[in-house]
């Protein structure tokens, strides 16, 4: 499912060894979006107590490896790497999953990246797809978009018309962001 490189490995254990507890901690990883570079992780070092409940725990190169379970089918043959750069090292992942398995998530990331996102991009902003769940779209508003107080009239009368109008089976679009973080979410 998920292969450690000799690196990675490496550079995990470094950092098991340097936390309080480290005999007791797992390698937690979660797809928390998706941009036009790929998918965006999220890679933590937590104690198997603080699993979530709904975790896919498998054994990877030694490490106990806690999985979210939306985001399995998506990690499926990924390889875990840390890289070295000019300007320090960081963990990477390639891999070859395609952002979207299903086809009413390809259609709706479809409609959000050739109508939804240049529509607001004039305004600074952008939308994201995070996923669908029983037949809602949920999407999370960026840039200019976030923190607006028209992002609602936006969300109704123009992301979630045209979702709904190109892609049958889609009820509702749904706002994830939180509109008060940011450093400057509204310009």
């Amino acid at each position: 499912m998920l292969t450690i490189t000799d690196k990675a490995r490496e550079m995990l254990e470094q950092f098991i060894s340097q936390a309080d507890g480290g005999e007791d901690l797992a390698v937690r990883i979660e797809i928390i979006g998706r941009g036009p570079k790929g998918f965006q992780y999220d890679l933590q070092l937590i104690e198997n107590k603080d699993s979530k409940d709904d975790d896919i725990q498998i054994n990877s190169s030694g490490f106990n490896v806690l999985i979210a379970q939306k985001s399995v089918q998506y990690i499926d043959g990924t390889t875990l790497d840390f890289k070295e750069t000019l300007m320090g090292g960081g963990f990477s992942f390639d891999n070859p999953n395609p952002l979207w398995v299903d086809e009413l998530s390809q259609s709706v990331a479809e409609i959000i990246e050739e109508k939804v996102n240049p529509a607001v991009a004039s305004h600074g902003g952008h939308v994201d797809f995070i996923g669908i769940n029983e037949g809602k779209a949920l999407i999370a508003f960026g840039g200019g978009c976030q923190g607006c107080g028209m992002a609602d009239v936006t969300l109704k009368q123009g992301v979630e018309v045209m979702i709904i109008e190109n892609v049958p089976g889609i009820t509702e679009v749904v706002d994830t962001t939180d509109h008060a973080a940011g450093t400057n979410p509204f310009y």
